[in-house]
């Protein structure tokens, strides 16, 4: 059975989720506005659902399919969101998914979890592309991308579709040499 990574960076801890995470997720993830500009988190954010959601991550991480860290703070040891990647083994490339609470925003933590997942991604799982998405209406996501490194590759006009609304969706990526070249600059 594969263990879960810990990553440490000079802040933060990403760690495996817990069950007793459960109330901060809801919590945090359950904040009209920090749902409103995810797409994949739900709202309401009903009891029970980070349970669930919880409980699915192991089974596919040790399906190689998925990777998922809580981002706590070291000082602390509070929940402030999650980071993970949807891998695609065949290809050697995941995307890249994140979430803060909006306690924590403004504070580079996303940046400083992505850099760390990214490091992570290309020289542990030795993975070539990692590439991730945001709503054309969230562009504060997107500076997180610009941040680490990632390029703007396109606009997909209406692409999804959040609370019954179509969305466009902005996507970024990065190769592995591009990420190496930026380490060594």
């Amino acid at each position: 059975m594969k263990e879960n990574p810990r990553i440490k960076t000079e802040r933060l801890l990403l760690r495996p989720f817990e069950l007793s995470d459960a109330n901060d997720i809801q919590r945090l993830a359950g904040d009209k506005a920090i749902a409103d500009t995810t797409l994949n988190i739900p709202h309401p954010y009903e009891d029970g659902m980070a349970e669930e959601w919880i409980s699915t991550h192991r089974p596919q991480f040790e399906a190689g399919e998925l990777v998922n860290f809580a981002i706590v703070s070291k000082v602390s040891n509070e929940l402030m969101g999650a980071i993970g990647l949807i891998i695609v083994p065949q290809f050697e490339r995941a995307e890249l998914g994140y979430w803060i609470g909006r306690p924590y925003l403004k504070n580079g933590y996303c940046t400083e979890a992505s850099k760390a997942v990214l490091h992570y991604s290309f020289n542990t799982m030795k993975l070539n592309r990692i590439y991730a998405f945001h709503l054309s209406r969230n562009p504060s996501s997107g500076r997180v991308m610009q941040k680490i490194g990632m390029t703007h590759e396109g606009r997909a006009p209406q692409h999804t579709k959040k609370w019954n609304k179509f969305e466009d969706l902005e996507q970024y990526g990065i190769l592995k040499e591009a990420f190496e070249k930026r380490m060594v600059g």
